[in-house]
């Protein structure tokens, strides 16, 4: 999948009483965040913000660490009020007889998981409007109409969870604040005047790599039409660096940039220096989700793992699939094909 669709108006089953207010107080409750969820999360993020633009958003981790605290804090400043991590809510029976958070209440409380025993602990926290897909939204406030499917990835659910909410269409492009020395910085990295295609070629399996002479073939074919292939290039892929600028020349790694080396590969920097640029390539990889995120058209290569759960929400997007072209390995991915998209997407 690689852009939303909102479920049909009329899937969404009439309610009559008013939805939050724009400033409302909501909570968003999940398990934990790694940094692969959060990634794949952050369009929901967006969509929540632009949901609640003077509101105050809680994102609540009950049973373990958020990425958001941590490595992914600076995408999600402006967008998420707090983060609270570690809060031991949702684990025990016990809490159902008490009252989590008994000293706070919320407008709109969104259950982004389905276990039942904490949806029933998280069903106690006061509030005017609780959103739950547990067992087929029977404790939800406002439940989906007859014929409503429940959408492979986990992105697409959590959007639908926010549409029943405020009964409006999420927009999960709505902008990503940025500092502005991020921004300033991708400028000076990818300087105006050239035309440059993202590539992010790494993943956190290899059997998700689609070979990296295939990505060299096509930024060489590139490079010859006086377009810039730039590299974003995980601590992982680091040393691919020398190989790819002795087949590639003239490509750029802007992460590995002295300018870029004291931020550690932040995130936000990814999506803004990628904004820049008229196009990506991406395995399914983190890389992919931030390239998304940057609002640019992408192709998303993908062999054994599965698009529909996991293919980048892109406003523009392409999924070209190894199982189209003889089987899942990676490599049956031809090159010609990649270039051929990428030609729609920069002519």
């Amino acid at each position: 999948m690689t852009q939303y669709t909102s479920p049909q108006a009329a899937l969404l089953e009439h309610d009559p009483r008013p939805r939050p207010p724009l400033d409302a107080r909501v909570l968003v409750y999940v398990g934990l965040d790694l940094l692969g969820d959060g990634l794949m999360k952050l369009p929901f993020v967006r969509a929540l913000r632009a949901a609640f633009p003077e509101g105050e958003i809680v994102w609540l981790a009950g049973k373990g660490g958020s990425a958001y605290k941590t490595q992914l804090a600076p995408l999600v400043k402006g967008l998420l009020t707090e983060v609270v991590e570690n809060a031991d809510i949702g684990s025990s029976w016990t809490e159902i007889l008490g009252r989590p958070m008994k000293d706070d209440s919320f407008d709109l409380v969104i259950d982004t998981q389905t276990r039942m025993l904490t949806t029933l602990v998280l069903k106690r926290i006061k509030t005017g409007c609780f959103i739950s897909g547990a067992a087929d939204f029977s404790l939800s406030t406002i439940k989906p109409g007859k014929g409503y499917v429940r959408p492979d990835a986990m992105c697409a659910r959590l959007l639908d969870l926010l549409h029943l909410a405020t009964g409006e269409a999420p927009n999960p492009q709505a902008p990503i604040p940025m500092a502005r020395e991020i921004g300033e910085l991708a400028g000076r990295l990818l300087p105006e005047g050239y035309r440059y295609v993202a590539f992010a070629p790494g993943a956190g399996g290899k059997h998700k790599i689609w070979p990296l002479q295939n990505y060299v073939t096509v930024a060489r074919s590139l490079s010859a039409n006086d377009i810039v292939p730039v590299w974003f290039l995980g601590p992982d892929e680091a040393t691919w660096i020398d190989d790819i600028a002795a087949n590639v020349p003239g490509s750029l790694f802007p992460l590995q940039h002295s300018a870029a080396r004291p931020l550690k590969y932040r995130a936000d920097l990814t999506i803004a220096t990628a904004s820049f640029c008229a196009a990506g390539v991406a395995n399914d990889c983190g890389g992919g989700h931030l390239l998304a995120a940057a609002g640019i058209p992408l192709i998303s290569l993908f062999g054994p793992t599965d698009p529909s759960k996991f293919a980048p929400m892109a406003h523009d997007g392409i999924v070209i699939r190894a199982q189209d072209f003889g089987g899942e390995a990676m490599e049956k991915i031809p090159p010609q094909v990649v270039l051929q998209a990428l030609s729609g997407f920069l002519s």
